[in-house]
């Protein structure tokens, strides 16, 4: 069997989805589902059903499943220790952060290190979830988290500030724009629940009125950029805005780390990359941690 069919066979099981295999595997779904037919053809065998819902293993589809995921631990790792291995200053080191980290931060900084190290392409994957380090989905990780996983390794940068911030026409509206329970508020969903803010919210704020809730950082300060209410924010996103006012501190930072896998960390571009970005990032501590501006 070709080794490229049985991961993307793989992809296809744990997404559930050929959308979902397509975004994992950076093809897209036309391919996906063409593949999958042309394996399911190749070896008599129905591997999947196909359902409303998705993708759905048949018991043959399970036994296979069974055997290739133990083939693909065994690879992945293979991968990252010769990827370990490499004293090369070239090659490609694929990143996965944050929009609200490479548009407020990282750009700059990723401009610097590509003129510094010519040999290096960057490949940046931006998405609030986390990528699996493990399975090679991104080599390093740039991320907010107080709690890195026990099979990464890396350095933390600083804490990430938070803030509440309102516009001041919303602000002008209000009768007590200090007493937090009289506003509207546009807040974080579940996903962003590794966030210090959101456990703020959870603690401090007791049946809110909701103007609106959004699964990116960047949802919420588009609704207080535009007096929907007060939402909580990143400093160094709140900070940068001449029409928000920062009304209060919020005492539950998140840290913001870089990550590696242990089998990562003795490439010679990924080390690279590493300490370039780290230096870099925690020269603007500052402005990460909401100290360039007092609430």
């Amino acid at each position: 069997m070709n080794w490229d069919d049985l991961r993307l066979f793989c992809a296809v099981a744990e997404a559930g989805t050929l959308s979902g295999a397509a975004r994992k595997l950076n093809l897209n779904h036309s391919t996906v589902y063409r593949r999958i037919n042309a394996l399911e053809q190749t070896h008599s065998v129905r591997l999947f059903e196909r359902l409303d819902r998705g993708y759905l293993l048949t018991a043959e589809g399970e036994e296979m499943w069974q055997v290739t995921r133990r083939l693909s631990t065994e690879v992945d790792a293979l991968e990252r220790k010769l990827s370990g291995r490499d004293l090369r200053l070239s090659g490609t080191v694929r990143v996965t952060t944050t929009d609200t980290l490479i548009n407020g931060l990282l750009g700059p900084h990723l401009a610097d290190f590509k003129s510094l190290y010519p040999g290096i392409q960057l490949e940046i994957v931006l998405d609030t979830q986390h990528l699996n380090l493990s399975k090679r989905q991104a080599d390093i990780a740039i991320r907010p988290t107080n709690q890195p996983p026990d099979t990464l390794v890396g350095r933390r940068i600083s804490d990430l500030g938070f803030a509440i911030y309102g516009s001041e026409p919303y602000l002008a509206r209000s009768a007590d724009r200090q007493n937090l329970s009289a506003h509207s508020w546009i807040l974080p969903d579940e996903s962003l629940s590794h966030l210090g803010a959101h456990r703020w919210v959870s603690a401090n704020l007791d049946m809110p009125q909701v103007a609106m809730t959004s699964n990116n950082l960047f949802g919420l300060l588009a609704g207080a950029l535009n007096h929907m209410g007060l939402a909580p924010l990143p400093c160094f996103m709140g900070d940068q805005q001449p029409t928000l006012v920062r009304l209060q501190t919020l005492d539950q930072p998140t840290s913001l780390w870089i990550l590696t896998h242990a089998d990562l960390r003795r490439s010679a571009r990924i080390r690279a990359f590493m300490d370039f970005m780290y230096a870099a990032l925690l020269s603007q501590r500052r402005i990460l941690e909401g100290r360039y501006k007092n609430p």
